[in-house]
């Protein structure tokens, strides 16, 4: 299938040149006037979002499109009126009579559609991580900023009334003076299995178009979808697939309106010898202006025959914002504050929010200030799992007591690489054998979004991917 390779300037025409475009203007809606919405990626998050579109009130889904064509066509089935399939996501930019782009495709293509969507004039809701990358990050923001969209990052625990809460309670100073976080991601997964050679592309899927910016490298992997996320030329692994709703709660949480300036990384990919590349054991500090953030990511069971996911702290996943005067332990839907003796304080019952239903009515104010989740808040809780990762693979190979060392500033940080260890063996997993990954202890500048100091080089140079020219995010957008 023949692609059109640019559309308002996009790849190397009038924007990178510097030439003058016609932006796009907003327009007002009716109280009873249909916002027009397309669906871009028809894998679950896609076709649970052409439900929930479909189903508020005041819009519709009027189309949908996907580079596998069994998946649109499954994405259309059961909206009625039918919405238009378009598997050249770039005919539905094309339209005018599309008012705002949902975007819920692999990774790679998240900024790069985000960045064409709002030159042509669409306000864009876009599936976390936000980006792939945190240079690619900052041009959606400029991007938005420039054409004046209204751009709704997927993290919706901002529109969850319990992290409201807790974050007045905490900033309040209600617990006393916050010591620490800690981030939990410990879902189990399992292998994705190794292949041989080159796996065929389903005859559904328009390969090169699937790859879009990405490097068009060989398929290798037994299941074409889903399994990207744990290789880095699509994915971000888990820390970039569930860390950025949680880091995100740790910055709505706490007012942050930046990042941490400090990242120290160890994990790597154990007990599974497969096609994955991202680790299954990541743990990061992180430190902002003297609150530290442990990140602690297992893909792993616990172990020792169970297959359960690990606990720490009494959860599986969620945070826990260690006070002086009590641990609040809060997760998607709602959590608790309990004494040092493990008495209950007081509940927080949230209900997941409408985010949705927040990004069509921001649409219908003109105002972006109305987003419970606006682009670049999306963006630098993105910025916090592309730091973790960057401290990850800058890493090499350390022994238990050099991670340990690394991290001896913090003591949660070191209870938790314990149970790290412990997991491991219950999972016969020998760290001597097959010792953890230790990237240098990273300095980053949030103003300049970059790394400073030893180690900064190697780090830089993980901060943009590259890119094919045809699809190419431009130095100007």
């Amino acid at each position: 299938m023949a692609h059109r390779l640019t559309r308002r300037g996009f790849l190397h025409g009038a924007a990178t040149a510097g030439a003058a475009l016609s932006l796009p203007r907003s327009r007002a809606f009716g109280a009873n006037e249909e916002i027009q919405v397309a669906i871009i990626g028809c894998g679950t998050m896609g076709s649970g979002h052409a439900g929930g579109f479909h189903g508020l009130p005041g819009a519709r889904v009027a189309a949908v499109s996907d580079a596998d064509l069994e998946r649109m066509a499954a994405a259309a089935n059961g909206l009625q009126p039918t919405p238009q399939q378009h598997q050249d996501f770039r005919r539905i930019l094309d339209d005018p009579g599309i008012d705002a782009v949902v975007i819920a495709t692999p990774n790679h293509w998240h900024a790069a559609m985000t960045i064409m969507a709002c030159q042509a004039g669409k306000h864009v809701y876009v599936q976390k991580p936000v980006s792939h990358s945190i240079w690619e990050g900052r041009q959606m923001v400029r991007a938005a900023r420039k054409y004046d969209r209204i751009v709704q990052a997927g993290t919706q625990h901002r529109s969850d009334l319990a992290l409201v809460e807790v974050g007045e309670d905490i900033r309040s100073g209600k617990y006393g003076p916050l010591q620490w976080v800690h981030t939990l991601v410990l879902h189990t997964r399992e292998s994705i299995g190794k292949v041989s050679q080159p796996q065929p592309v389903p005859d559904s899927i328009d390969y090169d178009l699937w790859c879009g910016p990405a490097t068009k490298t060989p398929v290798m992997r037994k299941s074409f979808h889903y399994d990207w996320h744990w290789q880095w030329n699509w994915g971000d692994g888990e820390t970039g697939n569930w860390g950025p709703h949680y880091v995100d709660d740790v910055r709505n949480v706490l007012g942050w309106d930046d990042v941490p300036t400090s990242v120290v990384a160890a994990g790597g990919r154990f007990a599974w010898s497969d096609d994955g590349e991202t680790p299954n054991i990541h743990l990061t500090l992180m430190e902002r202006q003297g609150v530290p953030v442990v990140v602690d990511i297992r893909n792993l069971p616990r172990g020792g025959g169970s297959t359960e996911p690990a606990e720490h702290l009494g959860l599986v996943h969620g945070n826990v914002f260690m006070c002086e005067g009590a641990a609040v332990k809060i997760q998607r839907g709602g959590g608790a504050a309990y004494d040092h003796d493990g008495n209950h304080i007081k509940q927080y019952r949230g209900n997941g929010g409408s985010h949705e239903a927040n990004f069509i009515q921001a649409i219908r104010s003109g105002s972006r200030a109305e987003l419970k989740a606006e682009i670049e808040v999306g963006h630098l809780s993105t910025v916090m799992c592309h730091m973790a990762n960057i401290a990850y693979r800058v890493g090499s190979q350390a022994t238990v007591d050099e991670v340990r060392q690394s991290m001896a500033d913090n003591e949660e940080a070191a209870r938790t690489l314990s149970a790290v260890v412990n997991q491991l063996d219950a999972n016969q997993v020998d760290v001597a054998q097959f010792p953890l990954t230790l990237g240098p202890a990273l300095e980053f500048d949030p103003k300049s979004e970059q790394f400073m100091g030893p180690g900064a080089a190697g780090a830089n140079r993980l901060l943009r991917n590259v890119m094919r020219k045809e699809y190419a995010i431009p130095e100007v957008v």
